[in-house]
């Protein structure tokens, strides 16, 4: 594959979803991306549900895409040798170890850097790599939950709710992503810390805006904007729902679509701030006005008027919508056992040209030879006496 990281070598020892997202992003924009997997087993999602009729993983194809799969024993002294002299010939090294594993295998940073002190070593964990939590483990619902973001998801008066994407590894993938190229940026050897508990309450820019200047924990919402009204979804006549996002130039526009002549022409609701503080009134009679229309009719009559709003659509159809067809969203590729499989194309591009190549995910262990020969330099013998070790 190439692409604006064509020449770059990422050494990944990463598994599971956060940073295994990040270096398919890296693969998929040019770079060579050397996956380190166990002998026999490899990265556990190759395990993981849904599973394909031969055997293989979906869950691991949305994560691993362009990569070359190397199969090494990190626990034997002769795969940490060789482990060594891959990191000696990489750009990068990209980790989610708990603190201080690699460097009890000698692969942590300072040994690491003595070899190769350009190196870019970028470790993702769940807590970071200080605190008193360093060493705890974490999960994506979890870091939900620690972080706020689980208590403020999901109906007023209602329980808790998890979001509808892992979206504490996938953020922290795309901060894995953006401390590699920092990284690269800055063109000296560095380590750096991505904690996924750090990037989850970085997402609370806005209710932390509240939390400071209101001294308000914020609450859950359901679909509503806390700051803003209208901002929520709707269920229309026909049973099917919408979406409704509108400022103060929307207001007038949107009433004189569902005739409701009066709100428009109250002052005190002219302004947001008079919307949010007769929220109740204004929401009832949104409701009851929306419920007098069929979706698909009522959106296209706000989106003629230029008020923002939208049909809530199911995730086939979204995929399926024209715009996403044009832009060439789903792409696809063809494995070796698998067959041609569908896959969501990394979102980048250049204006003048096409999207990202959709890369295939590697059979596990299926570079291991070339890569050990052409990178690490190991002699074809050498290579076999790992083999019967069951190094590799």
């Amino acid at each position: 594959m190439t692409g604006p990281l064509t020449g770059i070598t990422v050494l990944d020892f990463s598994r599971v979803l956060a940073a295994p997202l990040a270096t398919q992003i890296l693969a998929e924009l040019g770079a060579t991306v050397i996956k380190v997997e166990r002998p026999g087993a490899g990265d556990e999602t190759r395990g993981f549900e849904p599973r394909l009729p031969h055997g293989e993983s979906a869950y691991f194809f949305a994560f691993n895409r362009g990569k070359r799969s190397v199969t090494l024993d990190l626990k034997d002294p002769r795969g940490q040798e060789v482990a060594r002299r891959l990191a000696a010939r990489a750009d990068v090294v990209v980790e989610n170890f708990l603190p201080g594993a690699l460097d009890r295998l000698g692969l942590g940073y300072e040994r690491l850097a003595e070899d190769n002190p350009g190196l870019v070593y970028v470790s993702a964990t769940g807590f970071g790599q200080t605190g008193p939590d360093r060493a705890r483990k974490g999960y994506d619902t979890v870091f939900q939950a620690l972080s706020g973001v689980m208590a403020m998801t999901g109906e007023p008066g209602g329980p808790p709710s998890k979001t509808g994407i892992p979206v504490a590894d996938m953020t922290s993938g795309l901060w894995v992503a953006i401390a590699v190229l920092t990284g690269l940026a800055g063109r000296r050897g560095c380590h750096l810390d991505v904690s996924m508990m750090d990037v989850q309450l970085s997402l609370h820019a806005l209710n932390a805006a509240r939390l400071f200047a209101l001294d308000e924990d914020p609450l859950r919402t359901g679909t509503e904007h806390p700051g803003r009204v209208p901002s929520a979804a709707f269920q229309a006549g026909d049973g099917e729902w919408l979406h409704i996002s509108g400022s103060d130039q929307h207001w007038e526009p949107l009433c004189a679509v569902l005739g409701l002549p009066g709100l428009a022409a109250d002052p005190l609701l002219r302004n947001n701030s008079g919307r949010v503080e007769h929220r109740a009134r204004v929401m009832k009679a949104l409701r009851g006005a929306i419920a007098q229309h069929d979706r698909d009719a009522l959106v296209k009559e706000l989106r003629t008027a230029e008020v923002p709003a939208g049909a809530v659509r199911s995730v086939r159809e979204a995929l399926a919508d024209p715009h996403a067809v044009a832009r060439g969203v789903v792409g696809g590729f063809d494995h070796p056992t698998e067959g041609a499989f569908p896959a969501l194309r990394t979102p980048l591009r250049e204006t003048a040209g096409e999207p990202p190549d959709t890369g295939v995910p590697p059979l596990l262990g299926a570079d291991t030879e070339d890569v050990l020969a052409g990178l690490a330099g190991l002699t074809a013998d050498e290579i076999e006496g790992l083999r019967a070790a069951g190094v590799i």
